[in-house]
C-alpha cells in the first residue's frame, strides 16, 4: 500500500459469482460486489434489525483474481481489505461520471457464520531466502531443533 492510499476492510457477502478477465496485457482480474448490511439489536421488540445496506464494487488482480474466482461464489461471507480508488469516465451523451471502488490487497472467507476447509496448497514457489516459508520444514531445522518460533 502506498503513502496517502485510504486503507479500508469490508465484511459483507457477494451479491453474485466474482467474474474472471483477462486484459489485453494478459494480467487476470477479478471483479465483483460485497454487500455491507449492518445489524443492531432492538431491545423493544426483542429483535435483530438490519440497517441500509452498502454495495462495494471491488477489483482484484493477478493470482489473487483468480483464487478469488476459484474458491469465493455468490453468498459467500468474507473479509476484503484494500484500497478505495476514484475512477472517472464521461458517457457517450458527455456527462462527467465517477465511481468508488475497492482494489481488493487481500480476501478471505468470514468464519462468524460457518466453518472453512483450507487445502493448504501453495500455488506459488517460496523463494529459498523466505525464512517464513523454510521455516520449521524438516529440511530446514538441524535433527533434534525446534522451530524458532
Amino acid at each position: 500500500m502506498s503513502f496517502g492510499d485510504t486503507p479500508i476492510t469490508v465484511v459483507g457477502n457477494l451479491t453474485s459469482d466474482p467474474e474472471l478477465k483477462i486484459t489485453p496485457s494478459g494480467q487476470a482480474l477479478a471483479k465483483f460486489t460485497i454487500a455491507a448490511t449492518p445489524r443492531t439489536f432492538d431491545r423493544e421488540s426483542n429483535q435483530w434489525k438490519d440497517g441500509d445496506t452498502t454495495f462495494f464494487r471491488c477489483a482484484a488482480w493477478r493470482s489473487l483474481a483468480e483464487h478469488i474466482t476459484e474458491s469465493l461464489a455468490r453468498g459467500s461471507r468474507v473479509v476484503a481489505t484494500g484500497r478505495i480508488r476514484q475512477h472517472n469516465w464521461q458517457t457517450p451523451e458527455g456527462e462527467n461520471r465517477s465511481m468508488l471502488a475497492l482494489e481488493v490487497d487481500d480476501i478471505g472467507a468470514s468464519m462468524r457464520f460457518t466453518t472453512v476447509t483450507i487445502d493448504g496448497k501453495r500455488t506459488q514457489t517460496a523463494s529459498a531466502s523466505d525464512a517464513w516459508a523454510t521455516a520449521g520444514s524438516p529440511a530446514s531445522t538441524p535433527a533434534g531443533e525446534e522451530p524458532p518460533f
